[in-house]
């Protein structure tokens, strides 16, 4: 037995695995190993050991001889701690629902020098189109030329440009010739209309030619225009580049772009949206974010979840490493954790009064699951649950100081967000007066630049029954930052 390989490690299961979860694992780990489509050396060797791992495991005779030669299973740490604050040391027994709040962290078990920087493959997609001609553009070519400069000899490097068509400028590859690349570069021009499709699609294309569960793989779309008519596509191909493992990070610029477009390709695939009003500000953007990749742990963090009919998850957002509203369907895509940091969420949960005449009401059953680069086979998930306590009389004991800064960060964020409700059936008066309240709140923390804003927009909302393009870009990316769990 010590000659062959652990077919559960190699499926990321555990030994009391169901068949169907064996099913699910082999098709997974095929899907993203298979020859066709990774090719990079020592994988294919992978996909043969994980076939021949379901083989054993799917046919019940076969398994049970197999687990006859195994020892007593040793429970080994998970390699991802796990802590979970709630905004209630326990629930009421009341006849109407109650709120609670949830705060997930997850650290890495080990020390940041114990755990190795993976390689990246990382591309970028440039929107080429006339909208980006000058200091846009000229800011997006010096950024890439930095980038190229950074890399090291592991890493996987490709750029996109696209327009009405897309073409790999840069096709992806190792250890490049930096005056030959740095050139081509150099020498980007700007010409026609928006296709995002298009830069995606090549991007993604790029991205598989290197593709390999020990790399960071991810795509980073810059753009400051709108797609027209390709948004289904877009999110489809994003579908497809989270079963190979490829997240998806949007970076817009200016007023135009379409926010909720790239919104929803980061919470697909477990990336981030980000937008800079000032192209002054792409540099540091775009810096902060590939220091992010480099600093990956556990990539693609997802949570397997089952509705409970004992309460309902009802919004969960991510505070760090970068800030997102997340989508609420199982699989939860919680997106990476840092090597030198914590992943943070927050969960809010409905509590219905028939739940309480329990004493304990579950909140949450599911499992965590998360690739790590550094480990060629599926990490084994974990088991989290989430319960509290019920009892006859309200305890007076404060919520965490963590979960009350939580909350104090979010509520800015949700006030934009009841606005634009607001807005959306009607109701100006209110969504003004929403407004004005979040410019307070602003002001009392020193915002006085987005505070002004917001004031504007109120105006704005009274007067003509809209939002500006550059005032909804401003507070809604403007108050998601403020949320993050390093923001004060």
């Amino acid at each position: 037995m010590d000659s062959q390989p652990d077919f559960y490690a190699l499926l990321g299961l555990n030994r009391q695995a169901t068949p169907d979860e064996i099913r699910k694992a082999f098709f997974s780990a095929a899907h993203r190993l298979h020859p066709d489509k990774n090719i990079t050396p020592g994988e294919t060797e992978i996909f043969l050991e994980v076939q021949q791992a379901y083989e054993t495991l799917s046919d019940p005779e076969k398994r049970a001889h197999y687990d006859s030669q195994f020892p007593p299973q040793e429970e080994t740490p998970y390699p991802i701690r796990q802590r979970v604050l709630y905004s209630r040391q326990s629930l009421v027994r009341l006849e109407e629902p109650q709120l609670v709040y949830a705060l997930l962290e997850l650290t890495p078990r080990a020390t940041e020098e114990q755990i190795p920087s993976p390689p990246l493959n990382l591309c970028l997609a440039l929107d080429c189109s006339t909208s980006m001609q000058g200091l846009s553009m000229d800011l997006v070519k010096a950024t890439a030329i930095q980038l190229l400069r950074r890399l090291r000899p592991q890493d996987v490097f490709s750029v996109v440009t696209f327009s009405d068509r897309a073409e790999a400028l840069i096709p992806a590859t190792r250890s490049p010739d930096l005056p030959k690349l740095e050139a081509r570069i150099q020498m980007l021009q700007t010409s026609g209309g928006t296709e995002i499709f298009q830069g995606l699609e090549k991007a993604f294309s790029e991205t598989r030619r290197y593709l390999s569960t020990s790399n960071v793989n991810h795509i980073i779309l810059i753009t400051d225009g709108r797609t027209y008519g390709d948004e289904e596509n877009c999110l489809a191909l994003a579908q497809e580049a989270v079963g190979a493992g490829v997240g998806i990070s949007g970076l817009g610029i200016g007023d135009e772009w379409n926010d909720i477009l790239l919104d929803e390709l980061a919470r697909r695939t477990g990336g981030s949206s980000l937008f800079v009003s000032n192209p002054k500000d792409i540099q540091n953007v775009l810096l902060e974010k590939f220091s992010h990749l480099w600093q990956v742990f556990a990539e693609d963090v997802t949570l397997e979840f089952r509705k409970m009919e004992t309460a309902s998850l009802r919004y969960a957002f991510r505070l760090k490493p970068e800030v997102g509203l997340l989508a609420l369907e199982s699989p939860l895509r919680l997106g990476p954790a840092l090597r030198d940091g914590r992943l943070s969420v927050l969960l809010e949960f409905l509590v219905g009064p028939a739940a309480v005449s329990a004493d304990i009401v579950p909140l949450l059953d599911g499992e965590l699951q998360a690739v790590l680069p550094s480990q060629s086979f599926p990490l084994k998930p974990a088991a989290l649950r989430m319960a509290r306590p019920v009892a006859v009389e309200p305890a007076f004991d404060p919520p965490p100081q963590e979960i009350i800064q939580a909350l104090s960060r979010l509520t800015l964020y949700r006030l934009q967000e009841q606005a634009r409700l607001d807005l959306s059936l009607g109701s100006y008066n209110l969504a003004a007066e929403r407004l004005q309240r979040l410019a307070t709140h602003l002001l009392q923390r020193g915002k006085t630049g987005l505070a002004r804003t917001v004031l504007l927009e109120a105006e704005n909302v009274q007067f003509n029954k809209r939002f500006s393009s550059q005032g909804d870009k401003s507070i809604k990316y403007g108050t998601r930052a403020l949320a993050s769990a390093g923001e004060e």
